[in-house]
């Protein structure tokens, strides 16, 4: 074995179902300049006004899928943990969360005060956002940098289209599909448009038609997360043989007033349910472990909106969570990380 240590990073979850708990997370979430990418002022004002109304209903959604042993989103990622530990030979495996406990900058100090000055930083997102990716990324150098931390900092990139990704993917899902079923939704995390469009090196590339993320240049590629997003979902459905039109993409989560990138999977079941599609089965592609936003989101939620627009039964397709085939992918994804540091 060697002195390599592996620390995964997911989202993160609030500690609790209460409601003091839930307005403490969304807080620390919203409040990320790379999720709400607005001045400090401005984005304090926005956060407080959402803290108002959101943590309680929050709460209840939370509630509605939290599991014996706590956040499914959180246990799961543990289980993961505990897969990797058997799939990475080079040290030991910690998991950190960027919101909640346990924080990233707990997790690189007990690594480095363990001795290991060798760290790959695995951001748990396949398709790159700044909000997602970047912000992990960023508060990982905070620490080394703040705490003058003496360490090698390798981070796993993004994987969308990486085959180890894709072939768990199509392992994970294989079961489902071989079921009797109308039509395939895959559902990614939705984002403002302007996340992407501040991003996009051309200046002209997103929005300005509909198949400009389709064929995206590989310096657009590289930083468009809706082009990420239809690439991993193209991918996937070549490899499982699926026919145009037997499946397609939507945006779901939407927050706030902003305008998100389309389409929405609201309005997606709306028109799938309606065009006489009865049995759907719904893919979240952009999650790599079940969570308020597949369990809650489309698993109760789209479920019924899905029903009452005319349809009659949606089957929610869980994530990869701590399949095995997913950690051996992941830990050979991780093996290639490059150095950041």
């Amino acid at each position: 074995m060697t002195d390599h240590a592996l620390l995964l990073v997911n989202l993160g979850s609030p500690a609790s179902t209460s409601v003091a708990d839930v307005r403490s997370y969304l807080n620390q979430f919203l409040m990320d300049p790379y999720v709400i990418d607005l001045p400090w002022p401005v984005r304090r004002l926005l956060v407080s006004l959402i803290l108002v109304k959101r943590p309680e209903q929050s709460a209840h959604a939370y509630a509605s899928i939290w599991w014996e042993e706590g956040s499914p989103l959180v246990v799961l990622s543990r289980r993961l943990q505990q897969q990797m530990t058997a799939q990475w030979n080079h040290g030991p495996v910690e998991l950190a969360m960027r919101y909640g406990e346990p924080s990233i900058e707990t997790c690189l100090l007990k690594l480095v005060a363990a001795g290991h000055k060798r760290i790959t930083l695995a951001p748990l997102y396949p398709q790159f956002a700044d909000s997602t990716t970047t912000t992990v990324i960023e508060e990982a150098k905070r620490v080394i940098r703040q705490k003058k931390l003496d360490v090698q900092l390798s981070v796993l990139q993004p994987f969308y289209d990486q085959p180890e990704y894709l072939d768990a993917l199509v392992e994970s899902a294989r079961p489902h599909l071989q079921q009797d079923y109308d039509h395939l939704l895959l559902s990614f995390h939705g984002l403002p448009e302007r996340h992407l469009t501040k991003l996009d090196p051309t200046g002209n590339h997103c929005f300005k038609n509909d198949d400009c993320c389709k064929n995206a240049s590989p310096a657009v590629l590289a930083t468009c997360y809706r082009a990420q997003c239809l690439r991993t979902a193209a991918l996937f459905a070549a490899r499982m043989g699926l026919p145009d039109g037997k499946w397609s993409v939507s945006f779901q989560s939407r927050l706030g007033r902003a305008k998100w990138i389309e389409p929405y999977t609201e309005a997606r079941l709306d028109e799938l349910a309606k065009s006489g599609v009865k049995k759907i089965l719904v893919m979240c592609p952009a999650f790599v472990a079940d969570c308020i936003e597949t369990l809650e989101e489309i698993g109760d939620r789209g479920k019924e909106q899905f029903r009452e627009a005319g349809g009659e039964e949606l089957v929610l397709v869980p994530c990869l969570n701590d399949d095995t085939h997913w950690a051996k992918a992941l830990a050979t994804l991780c093996e290639r990380a490059p150095l950041a540091l």
